[in-house]
């Protein structure tokens, strides 16, 4: 995972993946099928850990506001750590791919809108529940705060502080719709 992590799809060779699990070539395929497979799971595994902190966010917040704030700020955190790679996996590992990658990077596509189709729905439910406003676009805040996302990884990839981050949060939180003065009592 790490690998792929750090290089990318298509950089992370074979020689790179088998060095890092302490396996043979044959191994490999054995195991797995081929570097497209093994890539899959890795993101599966990504998924499962570093990459779980923005649904579990978006599950376990009882407002949208926090949700979403949860979300950039253990994103913050995750993106930042010295233990792993910078920056977000998915975000992150086939930014730089060639055609013959492609439908590795329509899997990624694909996992990256079912993301954003969870954090619209959120959205939308807050809009429907008067928690935002109801001319509140929720497609639009959920791309925005994607955005933010996609953002913060790109920098964290280059070497952005925490702090950093975090002062991006703030500004985002800032933009959230705020409700009219006499709907305040209902959210």
């Amino acid at each position: 995972m790490h690998v792929f992590w750090e290089r990318g799809y298509e950089a992370a060779s074979i020689a790179d993946l088998t060095a890092a699990m302490g396996i043979t070539p044959p191994s490999l395929y054995t195991a797995f099928g081929d570097k497209e497979k093994l890539f899959l799971e890795a993101i599966e595994r990504y998924a499962l850990g570093p990459g779980s902190a923005g649904p579990r966010a978006l599950a376990e917040e009882p407002t949208a506001r926090g949700a979403i704030e949860r979300w950039l700020r253990d994103a913050a955190d995750e993106l930042t750590r010295p233990c792993h790679p910078k920056g977000c996996m998915v975000v992150m590992s086939t930014t730089n791919c060639s055609v013959a990658a492609e439908h590795v990077q329509n899997a990624l596509t694909k996992r990256r809108a079912a993301a954003m189709a969870v954090i619209r729905s959120r959205l939308q439910h807050a809009v429907d529940d008067g928690e935002l406003p109801a001319e509140t676009d929720a497609k639009a805040l959920a791309n925005f705060y994607s955005t933010i996302y996609q953002g913060m990884s790109m920098q964290a990839k280059d070497g952005a502080s925490r702090a950093s981050l975090m002062a991006t949060v703030d500004a985002a939180m800032r933009a959230w719709p705020a409700l009219p003065v006499s709907s305040r009592g209902r959210a």
